[in-house]
């Protein structure tokens, strides 16, 4: 992407010292989650970086916000696929499990996910790790990483999934 058909930084940041509160309250309340609506308000001025050009300079505020939704909107359904698959894992295991075996499981838990992980492709599991065990925001890991944002989001998308599918019993698909 050339810097032509980008947003001027100076307008970006000005869109956020107008904007960037207000957005966030708003995304705090469609995410319920104070990180999780900073690291939505962080992916909507990178897009706002990357494609804001294209907004016409009367209805950018409108734009931040209808891109805020739609990239609030995209971890909800992250969420709820995550969840609904952590779950069912967490049901099984309770199913099959007394209160004695209880220790035994959990080791045998924390195994099965760290052979998950180091399965992973080195690029996913590095993501994985940054943003999970060190608490790294994605615009801070793709700035680290020196890739677009896009990249760090799809590979932990990617991550998740396999992780998913592996924990499932299922042969994951590269």
């Amino acid at each position: 992407m050339t810097d032509e058909s980008r947003l001027d930084p100076a307008v970006v940041s000005a869109l956020y010292l107008e904007h960037g509160e207000q957005l966030h309250r708003f995304l705090h309340g469609v995410l319920r989650d104070p990180q999780l609506a900073h690291d939505v308000l962080q992916a909507t001025f990178m897009k706002a970086v990357q494609v804001g050009h294209t907004a016409q300079e009367e209805t950018r505020k409108a734009w931040l916000f209808r891109v805020a939704y739609h990239e609030a909107m995209a971890v909800r359904r992250r969420q709820g696929v995550d969840g609904r698959a952590m779950q069912k894992i967490a049901a099984s295991r309770n199913n099959t499990a007394s209160a004695g075996d209880e220790p035994a499981i959990r080791f045998e838990t924390v195994e099965r996910v760290r052979d998950a992980i180091a399965q992973l492709p080195a690029a996913q599991r590095q993501v994985l790790r940054m943003r999970i065990y060190e608490e790294k925001t994605f615009a801070v890991i793709a700035e680290e990483l020196g890739i677009p944002l896009g990249t760090a989001l799809a590979r932990m998308r990617a991550a998740q999934e396999k992780l998913r599918k592996h924990l499932a019993g299922e042969q994951p698909t590269d």
